[in-house]
């Protein structure tokens, strides 16, 4: 009797984890991997080429492709295979900022900070004018503007908004924060169905609308420019689009998203009745030759006859938005994975299945890179009609939350990948705190794989900044990338791929979600 039950016990804690026992870990390699990422490092060489070089990526610009060319060029250097900028369909037209100047000129001279909003045409050469206040509740409040308003820069009235914070920018994930993380359970997963009804998106969805009419009229009066309050501080300009990218848009008025602090202090003086006036010169430029997306892809090709057709994927996004060069949104994991590649190659590791890189575009439109690359090769979402390809993916990884070192992994609601993920963060628990969350994150690359089910993971980073400070703004520059976090982030991600390919068995999958069009 007794020996019957302790066989029951120890089958029952065979099969309870499975994976966990069955991981092997090449101490060895995770050395040679450690000393080439942490002690040998490019990262910052090659962010340095994806930033400063490059410049502002977005959507369809000259700079992305620039950075594109590059990135391929580079990836073909450290001999990677099958390197090259591969289309996913149609995005639209290209746009890039020529010059961009604004100033108060009266009551006195002051240089203002803004930028303009992305596909927004220039001002057709300088203009100056003094600055109107509209106010308008209404389309019909707008009556009274008519034949006042050429040649006029405008703005409305907004909410100052601008509060002083004593808040440090840059923060990292607390102790506490990182447990509830690693405690959390899958019904936190469980997200409420949006509703398009609710009383704020109703009121939202008005708002636009009108907002829209409104920039109708403006343009129909041929108002010089018009001014919008950013959101942001002390400098700091958060940039938006202000038209659509699509070829057959209508036009639009140039418009500038003004620092909240230059912004309020027009508002007050010209609601003081104090004359103010203005003098910008924008030149913007739009770009129609070719209106295909592309993203870029390379690999190392599998070696094991049996696995060799198989892949392993990591990716990050290469475009960025206009107001500074994109340095940790997302050219801080764009860099983080080019080096897992250049890591793996420099071990001379010779992985058993295919390993590939994707730097994707118009991510910052929605997600339109990796979702046209899913639709090309493994299926459609929409009908979850799936492609041969799709079963030959173990994993995707993404990296897209700024400079912040990796504290993590998301499991995505994977929870059979959980104990692999745990065995392969023990090695490195000292430059990390190896957490593993069956949390979901969105609103980046790896939903994309994860909509047709291919394991999709996106790692958990330290905030630093991001979300205060450079996250889509003017500030998203080279400077705020921090080194040493870079350094680890890719070491990490080049153990988890190494692995990947390595081990016996594809990473474990969950059930196929329905049809998103259900």
């Amino acid at each position: 009797m007794k020996k019957k039950l302790l066989f029951t016990c120890l089958l029952a804690a065979a099969i309870a984890a499975p994976s966990f026992a069955q991981e092997s870990i090449d101490t060895a390699m995770a050395h040679k991997i450690r000393d080439e990422g942490l002690k040998h490092s490019k990262v910052m060489e090659t962010a340095f080429y994806l930033t400063d070089v490059s410049g502002p990526r977005i959507s369809g610009s000259p700079q992305l492709k620039h950075a594109q060319d590059w990135a391929v060029k580079q990836l073909t250097t450290w001999g990677l295979a099958n390197a090259k900028r591969e289309p996913w369909g149609k995005f639209g037209k290209g746009w890039e900022i020529q010059k961009n100047y604004a100033a108060i000129t009266a009551p006195y001279y002051h240089a203002i900070i803004a930028i303009p909003k992305a596909w927004t045409p220039g001002t057709n050469g300088p203009v100056s004018s003094n600055v109107v206040l509209i106010k308008a509740d209404s389309l019909p409040d707008m009556a009274k503007y008519k034949g006042t308003l050429q040649g006029k820069i405008v703005l409305f009235d907004t909410r100052p908004n601008v509060e002083r914070t004593y808040k440090p920018d840059a923060v990292r994930y607390t102790d506490s924060a990182l447990t509830a993380m690693a405690n959390a359970t899958s019904k936190e997963n469980q997200r409420a169905a949006f509703n398009r009804n609710s009383p704020a998106f109703v009121a939202r969805r008005k708002a636009l609308a009108l907002r829209a009419a409104i920039n109708e009229f403006l343009l129909n009066e041929h108002v010089a420019l018009v001014l919008t309050q950013a959101r942001g501080t002390d400098g700091t300009v958060f940039t938006t689009n202000g038209a659509s990218y699509a070829d057959t848009a209508k036009a639009t008025n140039p418009e500038l998203e003004v620092s909240s602090e230059d912004f309020q202090r027009i508002l007050r003086l010209v609601k003081a009745g104090i004359k103010v006036n203005m003098e910008a010169d924008i030149k913007t430029q739009f770009y129609n030759d070719d209106l295909q997306g592309y993203d870029v892809v390379a690999e190392i090709p599998g070696t094991d006859k049996h696995l060799k057709d198989q892949v392993v994927m990591i990716g990050g996004h290469l475009d960025s938005w206009h107001g500074a060069t994109g340095a940790t949104d997302n050219g801080a994991g764009s860099a983080v994975m080019m080096e897992v590649m250049r890591i793996l190659k420099a071990v001379n590791f010779k992985p058993k299945r295919t390993i590939r890189i994707a730097l994707w575009s118009s991510e910052e439109q929605g997600l339109f890179g990796s979702q046209g690359y899913v639709l090309n090769h493994f299926g459609d979402p929409k009908t979850m009609v799936l492609k041969p390809e799709q079963a030959t993916i173990s994993a995707y990884y993404n990296l897209d939350n700024g400079t912040g070192r990796i504290d993590g992994i998301y499991l995505q609601g994977d929870s059979a990948a959980a104990p692999i993920f745990k065995s392969w963060l023990e090695p490195f628990k000292d430059i990390s705190p190896a957490i593993v969350t069956i949390r979901n994150t969105g609103s980046t690359d790896h939903v994309s794989f994860d909509a047709v089910g291919i394991p999709g993971f996106e790692f958990i980073q330290d905030s630093m900044d991001y979300g205060t400070r450079t996250h889509h703004t003017n500030q998203d520059t080279y400077d705020k990338l921090a080194e040493d976090d870079l350094k680890q982030a890719a070491t990490i991600v080049a153990w988890f791929v190494y692995n990947t390919s390595q081990r016996n068995d594809m990473i474990p999958r969950k059930d196929l979600p329905k049809p998103a069009a259900n």
